[in-house]
């Protein structure tokens, strides 16, 4: 129908015997660059810091432009460690890696990653 729709992964379609390790995994096998882990490491929380922000920027309109400036920045933080690295996002690829980095942080700030 739509061949730009060809590659998309369907939303509920998780692959099957997938554990979270095994996500995991996959992550960290394409962040291996120091610089590229220090920036995750640092713009992952950001990214959550600023999606928190901004919920409360819907009560509380001042804090909007905080909220957006932390987003980018952990953004950019994120695309200069892949530029160290060399590799694209592995969300590039999938979507729901979006929600993988998350999972690595947190295996990575408990010595699991």
């Amino acid at each position: 129908m739509y061949s730009c729709l060809q590659n998309v992964v369907p939303f509920n379609a998780m692959p099957v015997g997938r554990t979270r390790e095994q996500w995991i995994a996959q992550y960290a096998n394409s962040h291996q660059h120091p610089i590229n882990r220090t920036c995750h490491t640092l713009g992952i929380p950001t990214i959550l810091i600023s999606l928190a922000l901004g919920v409360s920027a819907l009560f509380v309109h001042r804090l909007w432009p905080y909220a957006l400036a932390l987003f980018l920045i952990g953004w950019a933080l994120q695309f200069i460690g892949h530029a160290f690295e060399g590799k694209r996002p592995e969300f590039f690829h999938d979507w729901r890696f979006l929600f993988v980095g998350v999972r690595w942080w947190w295996a990575k700030m408990n010595g699991k990653a």
